[in-house]
């Protein structure tokens, strides 16, 4: 009979010690360690394995056999885009995002849209009841999807090799077990032995595999942190959910790019694919208010232009406040700040509020310039042309720095009508100004900017 051994993990970060410990030294929380029994395997199957005979054997890397492998295009197209070009066979794929933020929805409406592909949709959460109500919200154009309900991981596996389905979607880890670990479902074990389990299967079937994960209180993936190193892709789906944009990230991609996002737009009858973020991000003004600038961005390959919104007004209680929506509070102080000593500007005594349009995070440094152009328009109460936008990053010095594609940047606020765009005049180097239709006006300095837009 297996011996069964104790150990304690941190349920925050996955730390394992043999003994309970009042404050992890790992992630430095309090309280977080419980205690799971591990089966431990039999001395006699590892010893077999250990002397048994090798089926594998070091190849020279010239020497390797490859062949092309052909991806599964989902009906998604934004999904595709985010995993480089759509599904690879025998990958695994861990979905993280908020509770309610539409991951289950996303994934069953892949399901549900993918003609003649053999989907099996497991749920430890919902019967199958419940997911045949959201089935028909959204739509059934897909006769081979199948449900499940079912939490053991051995009898998800049984149903797996009988079915023989293409794509395989399990909602969520965190709700299944293995009857080899005797600990409760969601604990640090069973997420790792249950992530095996599938993987393994995933990997001698070539069958891709959806992974749908829970998050912790600060927004990364709960359970150990292998999981994330297990599983080939990891996107993470996020948005607020007062709006209705979702924005879905690639944070590992071992088959495609990690800069790329997609963009949907949450309705009644499922998730609408945005293909043109920039018309909906903009909104439209029938006069011109101040403390408002276009940043022309990019998210991996895609060109959007995205509304800055700024609030500057007299501190009320003596403090100013500072505060960011969408933005990296950090680096709005550091604009402030640049602003205050390299060109004069008294901001140290007023409220500082700043807002990314449509409820999206922009982590692009190529919109400074219009953060800054926002704060200073609602500052002076002076009103930005609305045909104008942005496109430059700020630095310490106050020196207007280059960014990357800037050909796509400008592309993109020309093909939505605006007249003139202010980049880095270091980014004048190998452009072709004479190949646009819109003014470019290059600057070095933040005050060339403040002259030209305000006189």
């Amino acid at each position: 009979m297996a011996k069964l051994k104790k150990a304690y993990f941190c349920q925050n970060c996955g730390a394992q010690a043999s003994k309970w410990i009042g404050k992890c030294p790992s992630c430095n929380e309090w309280n977080t360690y419980v205690e799971e029994i591990i089966q431990k395997e039999s001395s006699g199957s590892a010893s077999a394995g250990a002397n048994g005979k090798r089926q594998s054997k070091a190849v020279a890397v010239q020497d390797v056999v490859t062949t092309n492998e052909v991806r599964y295009r989902t009906p998604d197209n934004e999904l595709n885009r985010v995993l480089g070009g759509g599904l690879v066979p025998g990958s695994l794929q861990l979905f993280g995002g908020e509770p309610g933020i539409g991951k289950s929805t996303l994934l069953l409406q892949m399901a549900l849209k993918w003609p003649g592909i053999k989907v099996l949709y497991i749920s430890g959460e919902e019967s199958e009841q419940q997911i045949k109500m959201r089935a028909e919200r959204i739509g059934i154009e897909n006769q081979k999807c199948y449900l499940l309900a079912e939490t053991n991981v051995q009898n998800i596996l049984q149903h797996l090799g009988q079915a023989e389905a293409d794509v395989v979607v399990i909602d969520s880890i965190q709700t299944l077990h293995s009857s080899l670990i005797e600990s409760s479902a969601g604990s640090i074990s069973q997420i790792r032995e249950c992530s095996a389990q599938l993987m393994r299967f995933a990997k001698e079937t070539g069958t891709p595999i959806f992974l749908i994960g829970h998050i912790n209180k600060e927004g990364s993936i709960a359970g150990p942190k292998v999981l994330e190193h297990m599983v080939d892709v990891v996107l993470q789906f996020e948005g607020d959910r007062n709006h209705m944009y979702r924005l879905l990230r690639s944070a590992k991609n071992r088959f495609g790019p990690t800069n790329e996002i997609g963009i949907y737009e949450m309705q009644g009858s499922g998730l609408r694919e945005v293909e043109n973020p920039s018309e909906i991000l903009l909104s439209n003004r029938d006069e011109q208010l101040s403390g408002s600038a276009i940043a022309s961005s990019m998210e991996g390959m895609r060109p959007m232009l995205i509304e800055i919104q700024s609030l500057v007004s007299s501190a009320a209680y003596g403090t100013p406040q500072r505060s960011a929506t969408g933005f990296d509070l950090r680096r709005l102080n550091m604009l402030l700040a640049v602003l205050e000593k390299r060109c004069g500007f008294r901001l140290g005594t007023k409220d500082v509020f700043l807002n990314i349009a449509g409820g999206i995070k922009v982590e692009d440094p190529a919109i400074d310039l219009a953060v800054v152009s926002a704060v200073l328009s609602s500052s002076e109460d002076f009103p930005i042309n609305s045909k104008t936008c942005f496109s430059a990053e700020v630095g310490l010095s106050g020196e207007i720095r280059p960014v990357n594609k800037i050909e796509q940047r400008i592309a993109e606020a020309q093909k939505l009508g605006f007249d003139s765009i202010f980049i880095s005049k270091y980014n004048l180097k190998g452009l072709v100004v004479a190949d646009f239709k819109i003014e470019i006006k290059a600057v070095g300095k933040i005050e060339q900017v403040f002259q030209q837009l305000f006189g």
